[in-house]
């Protein structure tokens, strides 16, 4: 049994190496809070809120989180005294939505009771891998395109992840695809076909992808159905994805192939982890996504990919990627492709901020 003794929240705010663009926004620096939780032996937790500065992702806001994590989760955490991290999903079932700032708490918890029993994290929730597949984001204009997949590919990635919208040459990247055939290349839409024909999403479905992610808005579930009847590219659904029932919903309706798992979307490890056992079950395939985030949320999630269920590339970059310095120590290091997982307690990682 743990009795939660203290609760703190840091601001971390640093620039990105380079502007991170998508149709949704162009990201030039990042904040977020994190979040420390302390036993009755000093024994410490971490955790990452991975909400961004303004709502244009969800309409969750680094501010907004931090208010609800200080002034509502605290007052309902500390001093309790739990069994298993699992219980918070019953003392914050009052909280409607802010699944990003419930993430950031559970996760410090989690991070904690693994820690406690002297287990790395992702031995503490089952996984089976000891190293971890990279898989990188690239984005930029049409012209940094081929330069920044062969400086990705140079530095050891295996998986590329690229950002596509109607806007897109699909000649290009369809070239750009043929040009590397040892690379698996996943294409993210964000949402940005809504309201197109298509016709104009097909014409990206002989490029070679090994998926096309969110091609349509979170709610429009009947195209994503529609898209997927005529596609040979598997469909994936992201931003669509904020619980089980989500997740239910898709297969039902038949709008996507395969999902990505987001802790902070999904308001923690409690809920994620029901998902991997319903996908599991229904053979839909999982991989991790990122959140141009710190070491902190990425070493969770390193945890997650570590389970047997999750077979496909996630969001997997080093810390250099995004950071001049992570706040992480050791630094996350991508070596032949791939991620070696920390075998010290918890997350296996030093804060450093």
């Amino acid at each position: 049994m743990a009795v939660i003794a203290g609760i703190e929240f840091h601001k971390v705010k640093q620039p990105l190496n380079q502007p991170f663009i998508t149709v949704l926004q162009k990201v030039r620096e990042r904040e977020v809070t994190i979040v420390i939780v302390r036993d009755t032996q000093g024994r410490e937790g971490y955790g990452e809120c991975v909400a961004f500065d303004t709502p244009w992702y969800t309409e969750e806001t680094v501010t907004g989180s931090r208010f609800v994590m200080e002034q509502v989760l605290v007052p309902l955490l500390l001093n309790e005294r739990l069994e298993h991290p699992t219980e918070l999903e019953r003392l914050f079932s009052e909280v409607k939505g802010n699944h990003m700032a419930k993430a950031a708490v559970e996760m410090a918890v989690w991070d904690l009771f693994a820690k406690r029993q002297g287990v790395p994290l992702h031995e503490f929730i089952g996984g089976v891998r000891k190293t971890i597949p990279a898989g990188v984001v690239v984005a930029g204009e049409s012209d940094e395109l081929a330069p920044n997949v062969k400086a990705a590919i140079g530095r050891g990635y295996r998986r590329i992840k690229l950002k596509i919208s109607p806007e897109t040459d699909a000649d290009l990247l369809k070239s750009l695809v043929a040009a590397n055939p040892e690379i698996s290349f996943y294409a993210d839409a964000n949402g940005s076909f809504s309201g197109r024909a298509l016709e104009e999403l097909l014409a990206f479905d002989q490029a070679g992808f090994a998926l096309i992610e969110q091609p349509y808005s979170e709610q429009e579930w009947a195209a994503h159905s529609a898209a997927r009847s005529k596609m040979t590219t598997p469909i994936c659904l992201d931003e669509s994805i904020h619980s089980l029932d989500d997740v239910k919903r898709m297969a039902e309706q038949q709008a996507g192939d395969i999902i990505v798992l987001k802790m902070g979307r999904l308001g923690g490890w409690s809920e994620t982890l029901k998902v991997v056992e319903f996908c599991r079950n229904e053979q839909i395939g999982m991989w991790v996504g990122g959140m141009i985030e710190f070491g902190v949320s990425k070493a969770h999630n390193l945890a997650l990919a570590s389970l047997p269920e999750v077979k496909l590339t996630g969001d997997f970059s080093d810390s250099g990627h995004f950071w001049q310095t992570d706040i992480v120590s050791p630094e996350i290091c991508v070596e032949h492709g791939k991620i070696k997982l920390s075998e010290s307690p918890g997350i296996g990682y030093k804060l450093n901020i």
